[in-house]
């Protein structure tokens, strides 16, 4: 490619509404532009690196045996209803409606019609295992788009579906794209980390993420600092520390708290440790409420919550609730005479002589113990803390950030039960097919890379990743030699089969150094006085530069973009 009257251009400042620094660079190298919030163009340099990514994937999915095919992007809503997961849903699909008034959806993603796709081969369990899979376009209408590729309204994600007669083959069927899934990563050049999640809105019988390591990353991936655990925080199993007191010795007793509301504010005014603390949160559980208790420094997990009532919603009560099952104003909730269901962390159940709100404005109760009140159910409903205890190993918990690059799930039968998808086994009885399914996004995967892989001069992609492998800057356009040797250079290295890119730009040739370090150009050949003495300059993106001969320049090149 010559840059001299192409679509190029790069930002030498940093863009003020990115939040990220692969958004951030990506933006300033002319590879993406935000067209809107959460919506972005994909412009010739990045489009390069992107249909780089996706051949990766499409040659690991295509060794699996899995099939290509592409599904539309605009769905009927009836199919998420038939499925059950239009609610699940909710204000994050986007809807429309033609002109008959029918409602329809751009897709957030495709299980259901695959599903009904399978339907049209499946007849008996001879006609199994076989998988599918596509690069398309999802819509989902994030409340808060942000970093970039990362977090988006509209975004391809490859995502792919198997089809089993049992649980099983569906065991192997998802071994063999987890394992594709290691290549995938390991070959666009990732560190990352493999960790359990929450089936969310999927469903399924299991959920298993692929996390690119990097500071910015949304995710927060919980690990152990002596075995190879790995989870998502919100799914990381908790393990109920010591009791502060082995033996309860006090006596529940009501004290004035005037004005503390606050967990700080009733620990400062007390003088006791947090830990001395039970905090009651009161909670909407579709729709009904119900009080959670967790130790004063602790969080409750929501996820958690939500999975120990199969709940569709759980968020926090509206103020009016609190007031209502506790008599009191926001910030004085306990469990003692409570109006609604107890349920306390298991960490709570070894805790005595606590202390918790009243249920009445200014007060709470100190010297409590379980035997105090009713408590409906025990389940760990907390967030696991850095330093908190393995559960596996029992070595020490530690924190790293992830961008969700990858994710695979057994779904099991839940689709083919929602929408029919049946086979005849060899006793001539109707059984449900076993699915699994396994998502990748491109751009995110190129998005971490560029977190991974970023410098004080722009993007250090790998050479096997780069919008063009080699970049030939003439010093000076109107030295007619210098011009000559690039072309001969340009016109030799692109016989060879790289790919190569001239800067023929009338810059100074600090910017053209610039620009190519700025948009990750693994190496840089430079055409300038030396060529007098038949020498061009070589120098790798980071790393010392080597002055070659011409005639021997395209050898050199060569040989490091191969090794």
């Amino acid at each position: 490619m010559r840059l001299n009257n192409s679509y190029f251009f790069t930002l030498r400042e940093n863009v003020k509404d990115e939040d990220s620094v692969s958004s951030n660079l990506l933006s300033r190298a002319g590879m993406i532009k935000k067209s809107s919030s959460g919506v972005y163009m994909m412009l010739p340099m990045g489009f390069r690196v992107l249909n780089k990514v996706e051949k990766i994937i499409r040659e690991e999915m295509d060794k699996t045996g899995c099939q290509e095919l592409l599904m539309p992007a605009l769905i009927p809503e009836e199919v998420y209803v038939a499925s059950g997961r239009r609610s699940g849903f909710g204000n994050s699909m986007f809807t429309l409606k033609d002109r008959k008034g029918q409602m329809y959806s751009l897709g957030p993603t495709h299980e259901e019609l695959f599903a009904i796709a399978a339907k049209m081969k499946i007849r008996s369990y001879k006609d199994m295992p076989f998988s599918l899979y596509q690069i398309q376009t999802k819509f989902r209408d994030e409340p808060r788009p942000r970093f970039g590729l990362v977090r988006v309204r509209e975004f391809a994600m490859k995502d792919a579906y198997t089809f089993d007669k049992d649980q099983e083959g569906m065991e192997a069927a998802y071994q063999k794209q987890f394992n594709a899934y290691k290549n995938i990563m390991e070959r666009i050049g990732l560190e990352y980390k493999i960790v359990r999640a929450d089936t969310g809105v999927m469903g399924g019988m299991l959920s298993e993420e692929f996390q690119a390591v990097t500071p910015m990353g949304e995710d927060i991936l919980v690990l152990c600092d002596s075995c190879d655990f790995a989870s998502n925080i919100e799914v990381a199993q908790c393990v109920a520390q010591e009791p502060v007191a082995q033996e309860a010795c006090e006596t529940m007793t009501l004290v004035e708290t005037p004005e503390a509301r606050t967990i700080e504010e009733v620990t400062s005014y007390l003088g006791k440790d947090v830990k001395n603390f039970i905090k009651t949160l009161i909670y909407s559980v579709d729709g009904k409420p119900v009080a959670v208790m967790v130790r004063g420094d602790r969080d409750v997990n929501e996820v958690k919550l939500r999975k120990l009532f199969s709940a569709e919603s759980v968020e926090l009560a509206d103020p009016e609730t609190v007031v209502k099952v506790t008599g009191a104003e926001v910030g004085f909730a306990g469990p003692v005479g409570i109006g609604c269901e107890v349920y306390a962390d298991e960490e709570v159940m070894k805790m005595n002589d606590f202390i918790v709100g009243a249920n009445k404005t200014g007060y709470h109760y100190t010297g409590v113990n379980v035997s105090d009140f009713q408590v409906n159910g025990t389940s760990d409903l907390r967030n696991i803390q850095e330093g908190d205890t393995c559960p596996c190993c029992g070595g020490k918990i530690r924190f790293a950030h992830g961008i969700e690059v990858g994710n695979t799930f057994m779904l099991g039968t839940k689709y083919s039960k929602a929408l029919g998808l049946q086979y005849l086994d060899a006793s001539n009885k109707l059984q449900y097919v076993w699915m699994g399914s396994y998502g990748i996004g491109p751009a995110r995967a190129m998005a971490a890379l560029a977190e991974q892989n970023a410098d004080e001069n722009g993007i250090n992609w790998p050479k096997h990743l780069a919008p063009y492998q080699v970049a030939i800057v003439i010093i000076q356009m109107k030295d007619a030699q210098q011009v000559e040797a690039a072309e001969r250079l340009y016109e030799e290295l692109g016989k060879r089969g790289i790919e190569v890119l001239l800067d023929d730009r009338d810059e100074r040739p600090g910017v053209k150094f610039k620009d190519m370090e700025l948009i990750g150009i693994p190496f840089r050949i430079t055409v300038g006085k030396g060529i007098k003495d038949s020498l061009v300059e070589i120098k790798p993106r980071i790393g010392d530069k080597t002055e070659v001969s011409l005639d021997e320049a395209a050898d050199y090149i060569e040989r490091l973009v191969k090794e």
